[in-house]
């Protein structure tokens, strides 16, 4: 299956949509397959245009129709209902004329997979209909009860350096570690600004910083500081 090409006339105006901070990494790569599909780019969270700001360039323009397809290649990406509840949010505040927005069934998790389902995953959407759930919710109401907040840079440094790896390794051993959300919040981060040594991380309220910390370094950060409550030394900046 090769999909649609910029040889068959578009229906409807379409959007590629970044969900993690992994695939604002990977713009380029996503613009250029965009691009070539006759669909432009917007992002969830942390990229421009975000998602919102595109739906309002294209319904200015005039489509009718818009639709999304997510694709989701990092962590700590937000599930799929979260591409349907923003839209409709931004459906619901539209004020004027609003296209109708369809949306793919499932989210593209492999940048090397999504030449071949493109067609496919165009095709299989499901329509707003604004009774989407809204942005807001009594469960995110309270600061959480995290005990440490773990930041991962995510900037263009640590993000060249490895940076992705590191979140990896550190969720995961979190997770194999059974340290839940009452333990950790762990949260991606523009610029920490110690660039040499990235990839860098900090804990916080510990106030604990670490470079240079690949996937073993991550590991080993997770169950000598996030689990035992002893900072690893070896990797620690000073203060």
């Amino acid at each position: 299956m090769n999909g649609f090409t910029r040889s068959d006339p578009p229906s409807q105006a379409r959007i590629l949509v970044g969900m993690s901070v992994t695939d604002v990494d990977r713009r380029d790569e996503l613009l250029a397959l965009a691009r070539s599909h006759d669909a432009s780019l917007a992002f969830l969270q942390m990229g421009d245009p975000s998602l919102s700001a595109e739906l309002t360039r294209l319904a200015d323009l005039g489509e009718k129709t818009i639709t999304l397809v997510g694709v989701s290649l990092g962590p700590l990406a937000p599930g799929h209902s979260w591409l349907r509840r923003i839209a409709a949010h931004w459906w619901r505040e539209r004020a004027g004329t609003r296209p109708e927005i369809q949306v793919a069934t499932r989210l593209a998790n492999s940048l090397e997979d999504l030449p071949q389902l493109w067609a496919e995953m165009w095709a299989q959407t499901r329509p707003l209909t604004g009774t989407e759930p809204g942005l807001t919710s009594p469960a995110w109401e309270q600061v959480s009860d995290h005990v440490r907040q773990v930041l991962i840079c995510r900037g263009p440094r640590c993000t060249a350096k490895g940076s992705e790896e590191t979140a990896k390794a550190l969720i995961l051993g979190a997770m194999e570690a059974g340290l839940g959300d009452d333990d950790l919040l762990i949260t991606h981060t523009g610029c920490q600004f110690p660039c040499n040594q990235a990839p860098v991380v900090n804990v916080q309220p510990d106030d604990v910083w670490y470079g240079h910390v690949d996937a073993l370094a991550a590991q080993a950060i997770v169950h000598d500081h996030l689990a035992d409550g002893h900072p690893l030394e070896t990797h620690r900046l000073p203060r």
